[in-house]
């Protein structure tokens, strides 16, 4: 079984329709463990409205916050405390996609973060970047940030237009492999996803 935990260089970097993609071309179940703000159009509602396999199991999240903002502020607001303890691994004998909420140095409460759940759940890391100005800086402090707490990176995926220097830099330097590349689309619908479907099927 393949454990795969989805997360970004920052926000709104793309690691929704990353883990689309992936639980599509992998067939794999999905799960985001907190969910903060957005309920009624939450993460699992948007992965499940893309996919189109019979296979993937949606399972429900941990905590679903109401206040769209950082998981330990939405949790106090909702008077709340996130307990890394009591987020555990869905039941399944499938592959698991597991989407984090932000970066990994996103707070989840007083002393832990992204970073310490993808470690508990012993997950292998997938990084979605995205070529801006300062991107080089924050995907390489993404994976050193793994690499000094020995945490497994699959790869990464780029997302939005493509910057051959930058992405060049970044793999010679990181040593990490590139997963593939997802262009920037208006509207994104189940036919994209297929579109996808066989770069990410290994």
């Amino acid at each position: 079984m393949k454990r795969y935990f989805i997360t970004g260089i920052g926000t709104n970097i793309g690691k929704t329709i990353v883990s689309a993609i992936l639980t599509e071309a992998l067939e794999a179940d999905y799960w985001k463990p907190i969910q903060a703000g957005d309920l009624e159009f939450s993460d699992s509602l948007k992965v499940e409205s893309l996919i189109s396999n019979t296979k993937t199991k949606i399972h429900p999240e941990a905590y679903r916050l109401n206040q769209p903002m950082s998981p330990h502020l939405a949790a106090k607001l909702d008077n709340v405390i996130i307990d890394l303890n009591k987020i555990t691994l869905p039941k399944t004998t499938n592959h698991i996609i597991i989407e984090g909420a932000g970066g990994l140095m996103v707070p989840l409460n007083k002393e832990e973060l992204v970073i310490d759940l993808i470690k508990k759940l012993d997950a292998e890391v997938i990084l979605v970047s995205q070529n801006y100005l300062g991107s080089i800086n924050h995907t390489l402090l993404s994976l050193e940030s793994l690499k000094v707490r020995n945490l497994k990176v699959k790869g990464i995926i780029f997302n939005g237009d493509e910057n051959k220097a930058s992405e060049k830099y970044i793999l010679n330097y990181s040593r990490v492999r590139c997963l593939g590349r997802i262009q920037q689309h208006n509207s994104i619908n189940k036919e994209v996803v297929l579109g996808y479907k066989s770069i990410f099927k290994n």
